[in-house]
């Protein structure tokens, strides 16, 4: 729920310190921006001419405390695109409001960011899918946003968005196209899928009954982060890639004995963090190949 504490850690002011931050402290003037998932920190490591930050110094900056969530900000270069990597992100589990799970896509929007690609490891609840699949999102369910934990609750800052943004296309349909394009030249076709997205707050896993319930919602997949981020992201005018890596079968059978747990998530996303570190190097060396958003400069030079 809003109250005024949230309302305060996303504030422009508070942005504006940290991107002046970290402008001063990097050459790089990324345009598109990597959120790992867990397990896939590795995405970060084909960058080149890397400057590290750790949250831990960033000011404003929460700080990750889940395993397989390094806490680092990575900018750098990829097929001579200037990128940023977030190894770690924030979930409302961990106890951050919404408003500081969603403050590095806010600073990604004042540095210039014009595209967001977002990673995640979930539970698979469509039948079809199998573990090692990787789903590209075409949609979302956003069930805390149901119960008002909402990223946009509170008083609206015009200067990143408007008050009632549209998220009927949140992720890109041309990214999409473009990914799938890629990922049927790389060979990878028979284990990329496309499906909804679920998101539940967490920490615990899903019990079979709500697992059959978002499966009649229409979810091909659950997990507990990314939708956030992408609500912030389209409500700043970015364009958004959504890929959610499914490291595990949710089971509707309560006869099913096979139990969920984090390490088998990491170890799953560890195994296939290659191929997804290669799709998203031809996105990124690609990603001009769709029409850039109407917007040449940040907004934190227009507005500061």
């Amino acid at each position: 729920m809003h109250t005024k504490e949230n309302s305060c850690c996303c504030s422009f002011d508070d942005c504006k310190l940290t991107t002046e931050w970290l402008l001063s402290r990097t050459r790089h003037r990324p345009k598109i921006a990597i959120v790992c998932g867990s397990g896939l920190g590795l995405l970060a490591d084909s960058v080149s001419n890397k400057q590290t930050f750790r949250y831990e110094d960033i000011p404003n900056f929460p700080v990750s405390t889940v395993p397989g969530h390094e806490g680092c900000l990575v900018f750098g270069q990829i097929k001579g695109k200037s990128c940023v990597f977030m190894q770690g992100r924030f979930h409302l589990y961990e106890g951050y409001s919404l408003c500081k799970v969603t403050f590095p896509v806010r600073i990604f929007k004042l540095m210039g960011v014009e595209t967001i690609a977002v990673t995640n490891a979930s539970g698979g609840l469509c039948q079809d899918f199998k573990v090692g699949d990787i789903m590209v999102i075409k949609d979302h369910i956003n069930l805390p946003g149901f119960a008002g934990q909402h990223p946009l609750c509170g008083p609206n800052d015009e200067r990143f968005g408007i008050r009632f943004p549209c998220m009927s296309d949140a992720y890109s349909k041309d990214l999409r196209k473009l990914v799938l394009d890629i990922t049927a030249e790389l060979g990878y076709s028979n284990f990329v899928r496309e499906g909804v997205y679920c998101m539940v707050s967490g920490p615990n896993f899903e019990t079979i009954a709500e697992a059959r319930m978002l499966h009649i919602l229409g979810s091909d997949s659950v997990g507990m982060s990314t939708v956030p981020e992408v609500t912030v992201a389209k409500h700043c005018g970015l364009r958004v890639l959504g890929l959610s890596l499914i490291t595990n079968k949710v089971s509707l059978d309560y006869s099913h004995e096979e139990k969920v747990n984090h390490e088998e998530v990491l170890h799953i996303s560890k195994m296939r963090a290659e191929m997804l570190q290669n799709m998203l190097i031809t996105f990124i060396a690609r990603s001009d190949q769709v029409e850039t958003i109407n917007n040449s400069n940040s907004i934190y030079s227009n507005a500061m």
